[in-house]
């Protein structure tokens, strides 16, 4: 497999990822899953971390 293709994958499934996070934060939030203000921060971090995880493999997938 192509090292582009790799990279673009990578950068599917930490956008995924991403999305996952984000609704787990949202969940949190309204209060239907277990988790305090410590969690939504934990978890917004590693959403910040999985963005632009998902950022830079699309890069490198466009330039290899």
């Amino acid at each position: 497999m192509p090292q582009s293709n790799v990279y673009a994958l990578l950068g599917l499934f930490s956008f995924g990822a991403a999305l996952l996070v984000a609704r787990l934060v949202v969940r949190i939030q309204k209060g239907e899953l277990p988790g305090g203000d410590l969690w939504v921060l934990y978890l917004r971090i590693l959403l910040g971390f999985l963005f632009a995880a998902a950022i830079v493999y699309g890069f490198r997938a466009f330039s290899a």
